[in-house]
């Protein structure tokens, strides 16, 4: 009898164990095949079949991404009763082929299932706008608004192109004001037809700028003899020393620079206190270290090496002084300082505070 009651406990068990929701896709994969970007959202219903004998219950489910926007059947699924997950993918600017998952979490036999879209968004055709955002006056449309010059070297020239075109239906011709002497600006065509496109080509002269690191100028078009001051470009370049080409010797030989601390943080001060902070400066290198520019991230923050020379195993201070007035909270500056290092020509140096009332 005891045996008895012992098997009918156990099969209890069994039948308790297996009576669960069982979440049935009829399929985990869709494929959207080709969809235009400006066609609007693809939208695809998995569905499915509770097909345990306990009721279906979805908790959550998750995207991948943001593109894809899921729903989902939120009331309890009787045994044999159908559902769906419903995933939404947004093409606008997801140009190209996209593979998606989204993740069913539930109450099934099986907690987690992963479905999964895929398909290619067809880029939307660009328009002039799309080819040329800036505009410039009645006459013009421009590609950008910054020229950028990128990495030059201080004993290099380089050339670099902005395209535009002419939205008018008359020519126009295009000269430039407040131009740098380090740059030398002009069109091609000199004269551009109704519809036509051209392109400001400018050369910049590193050698007559005498200067390190990041360097923006702004530059002022005359369009048709009217000068307007939005109708500006900026010309941007960061000047380093280009060590690519050196040897291993070359690379043996040099100086190194490294620092006392990288980062200060002065605390809680008083709104309009002055604090200030010493970053001590060494060459560990075989070579004199040149600091050639110490650049502090805004005006509030004064810094002054007391040597730019360093010799090998020598020392030299950067006096770093924050100043509070007109500020209010947590402030976070940097200190950029440019050396001849060749593997850390360009170092951070962060200084921190709170300032209080």
């Amino acid at each position: 009898m005891k045996k008895m009651f012992l098997s009918i406990a156990f099969f209890g068990l069994v039948a308790a164990v297996c009576a669960q929701p069982v979440l049935s896709f009829e399929k985990k994969i869709h494929d959207f095949g080709d969809i235009k970007e400006e066609g609007g959202a693809a939208v695809y219903s998995f569905n499915f079949t509770n097909t345990g004998t306990q009721p279906l219950v979805i908790h959550t489910v998750q995207a991948s991404c943001g593109c894809t926007t899921p729903d989902w059947t939120r009331t309890p699924i009787q045994p044999g009763g159908k559902g769906f997950v419903k995933a939404t993918f947004d093409p606008r600017n997801r140009p190209n082929n996209f593979n998606k998952t989204i993740t069913v979490t539930s109450n099934a036999k099986q907690a987690s299932e992963i479905l999964r879209i895929t398909g290619n968004v067809i880029p939307k055709p660009k328009t002039m706008e799309d080819i040329y955002p800036r505009k410039m006056g009645d006459a013009v449309r421009l590609k950008a608004s910054h020229l950028s010059f990128t990495k030059i070297d201080p004993s290099a020239n380089k050339t670099e192109r902005l395209e535009l075109i002419n939205i008018s239906d008359k020519p126009v011709t295009i000269s430039f004001e407040r131009v740098p002497a380090h740059l030398a600006i002009r069109m091609e065509p000199a004269t551009i037809q109704p519809g036509a496109t051209g392109a400001i080509v400018a050369e910049f002269d590193a050698t007559k700028k005498k200067d390190w690191g990041f360097v923006n100028d702004q530059v002022f078009l005359v369009i048709n003899g009217t000068q307007a001051n939005e109708n500006r470009i900026s010309v941007s370049a960061t000047i380093e020393e280009d060590y690519s080409k050196w040897d291993a010797t070359q690379m043996a030989n040099a100086p190194v620079i490294g620092f006392s601390e990288n980062t200060k943080d002065f605390g809680d001060i008083k709104k309009g206190e002055k604090v200030s902070h010493t970053f001590k400066v060494t060459n560990s290198g075989k070579s004199n270290l040149i600091l050639r520019k110490v650049n502090a991230s805004c005006g509030c923050t004064a810094t002054q090496p007391d040597k730019n020379v360093i010799a090998p195993n020598e020392t030299a201070n950067i006096t770093v002084t924050f100043n509070s007035a007109g500020r209010n909270g947590r402030q976070n500056q940097s200190i950029t300082v440019l050396s001849n290092d060749p593997k850390k020509s360009s170092m951070i140096l962060r200084i921190t505070s709170n300032v209080v009332e």
